[in-house]
């Protein structure tokens, strides 16, 4: 905490204009902060805001989480200097607009995430969800007018041959990241992408087929990045990434690649609570040119991701509706497809986990389990391990719901001896909660929940 300097009228008056108490934007501010791996102010409280209220300057990154919280409750943004805090200089300010330029912003994302200094720092913007909201259309087609008219600013010579090698890359890096999570290998992708993929984006390319296709593989990178981070729970640094590969998708006018980062965001979205943006973004992923020029399998996926948000929005119906119709485009997926290499991972296992999830959500417990019972059936767990170990964590959630304990039980430990080797946010999230549902079992004296209880421990003591 800064020291005192007299009432902070500013934020005062922003905090009243909220209408919630202190301890309410206590409860807002530490939702941010947890989003963003933030810990060490969990413990913030009503008495902390009455002290920034006083006059006191929050240190380090609570300026901004502050921010985020209110922008949130007021639907505008919110800035430190509206609010009467300063920012410290290892602080860096929310990511850049849709405007900046792309090859810019991604030298900053590099800087940012290569540079031990401002990682420690933590060196990246809060997860903010104003940022959610998308450019209009006329930013999309200047965008895909800017790759012909930017000079090479390399001497670097690139052909087809280094777009084919990009994508080796980018295929060898997600079958990493599916069978052992977002924390494996993430920084090596992150260093690809700012250093070897940036230098072709900078050269000189044979013709305007090309440079649009390594932008394309370049976007495809820049995704990976931001899904191993949001799959590691690391928020923020996932925005950029997912960002950024939107602005390198519509550089290179590809409306179909532009398409899979914004499901991947409205997932992101969903997950952390924020369910009118992830409808939002899951229905600009199925718009227009994006889902016409998707192949069947990539319009399954889209459709799946928006009857999840459709369900969290609590329309049952759109949201069965678009269920069948994933279920239809799945089923046109065939063998020899020309479809992209990114969704690999996306079958009938995949389509009945974001099923299950999307009945779960509407309140279809039967249907929920019926659903996570298929993906673990038909899931290939060699090569998908961290998403059959989330499954399985799902799986046992809805079993102890149902009042199931042993069988619960059961499910959770395999989904425990799936989780050795993993680096996952989201595996350690389901370990927390499998936790805090075997509390008031193993207090009734329940062996079976006890020793579970004591694995997942160990689990979340040693998974980082």
């Amino acid at each position: 905490m800064g020291a005192g300097r007299g009432a902070n009228a500013r934020l005062a008056a922003v905090i009243a204009e909220t209408g919630l108490s202190h301890a309410q934007v206590a409860s807002a501010f530490v939702r941010v902060a947890l989003e963003n791996g933030s810990r060490e102010f969990a413990t913030v409280g009503r008495s902390h805001v009455s002290h920034w209220v006083g006059g006191s300057n929050p240190s380090g990154w609570a300026p901004v989480f502050l921010c985020e919280a209110l922008s949130r409750r007021l639907g505008r943004t919110i800035t430190p200097d509206q609010i009467g805090l300063s920012v410290p200089a290892t602080v860096l300010g929310p990511g850049g607009d849709w405007d900046t330029d792309t090859l810019i912003a991604l030298t900053e994302f590099g800087r940012r995430e290569v540079d031990v200094d401002r990682r420690q720092a933590l060196g990246a913007a809060a997860y903010s969800v104003a940022a959610l909201t998308l450019p209009d259309s006329s930013w999309w087609a200047q965008m895909a007018q800017r790759p012909s008219s930017r000079p090479a600013a390399g001497t670097q010579a690139v052909g087809r041959g280094d777009v084919e090698a990009v994508r080796e890359m980018v295929s060898l890096f997600s079958r990493v990241d599916q069978r052992r999570g977002g924390g494996h290998a993430r920084s090596a992708v992150v260093q690809y992408l700012t250093s070897d993929v940036t230098r072709y984006l900078r050269g000189t390319c044979s013709d305007d087929h090309v440079r649009r296709a390594m932008f394309s593989a370049a976007s495809e990178l820049a995704y990976l990045s931001g899904w191993m981070a949001f799959d590691n729970g690391q928020h923020a640094n996932a925005q950029t990434g997912f960002r950024i590969s939107v602005q390198l998708a519509a550089e290179a006018d590809d409306p179909a690649m532009a398409a899979h980062v914004l499901r991947a965001m409205a997932h992101q979205a969903i997950d952390l609570g924020h369910v009118h943006k992830g409808l939002e973004l899951s229905a600009a992923s199925m718009d227009g040119r994006r889902y016409a020029l998707a192949s069947p399998r990539e319009r399954a996926l889209l459709g799946v991701v928006h009857a999840r948000a459709l369900g969290a929005a609590g329309d049952k119906q759109a949201a069965a509706a678009a269920l069948l119709k994933a279920e239809d485009d799945l089923a046109a997926a065939t063998v020899g497809d020309d479809e992209p290499s990114r969704v690999f991972f996306f079958g009938e296992a995949s389509l009945a986990h974001e099923t299950a999830c999307t009945l779960r959500d509407t309140g279809d417990l039967d249907g929920a389990l019926r659903e996570f019972r298929r993906s673990v059936r038909t899931r290939k767990a060699a090569a998908f391990t961290r998403t059959h170990a989330v499954t399985l964590g799902y799986l046992g959630a809805a079993q102890a719901r149902q009042g199931n304990i042993e069988e619960a039980c059961a499910t959770w430990s395999r989904a425990l001896d799936t989780m050795d080797g993993i680096q996952s946010g989201r595996t350690r999230k389901v370990v927390s909660e499998m936790r805090s549902a075997l509390s008031p079992i193993r207090r009734r004296g329940i062996t079976a929940a006890s020793e579970l209880d004591a694995r997942a421990a160990t689990y979340l003591a040693t998974a980082s």
